[in-house]
């Protein structure tokens, strides 16, 4: 299962972006899809994510501002980012785990979007 993120760039503090992420391949189900950022010289760390029914999870320090939705019928990820501040600055990845078309579990990682909060 392979995963294409789009949408990083840069953008001003207090601006806005939109990231998506579509997963591809042999898929069965998609049990959870979700983002994770890294910084420079820091771990990564989850962002967000939702599973199938739409329950969400996020991180403290993006509550309120950031918004994580999918697209179950094109096994579709977003993430709307509101007031965002230079912290957010940071190498954004999706990640989707569930079960391909064998029945076999799967847990994989798109390739990152850089997403850069400066004036």
């Amino acid at each position: 299962v392979q995963l294409q993120a789009s949408g990083g760039g840069l953008v001003q503090p207090g601006g806005s972006l939109r990231l998506s992420c579509a997963a591809s391949g042999s898929i069965f189900s998609i049990n959870v899809m979700g983002w994770y950022r890294q910084a420079p010289g820091k771990q990564r760390e989850l962002v967000a994510d939702i599973d199938s029914d739409g329950t969400t999870n996020y991180a403290d320090a993006v509550k309120g501002r950031f918004t994580i939705s999918r697209d179950n019928a094109k096994n579709t990820v977003y993430l709307q980012m509101n007031s965002l501040k230079p912290e957010d600055t940071a190498v954004y990845y999706c990640n989707a785990r569930g079960r391909n078309s064998a029945y076999a579990a799967f847990a994989s990682w798109g390739q990152g979007t850089q997403v850069t909060v400066s004036s």
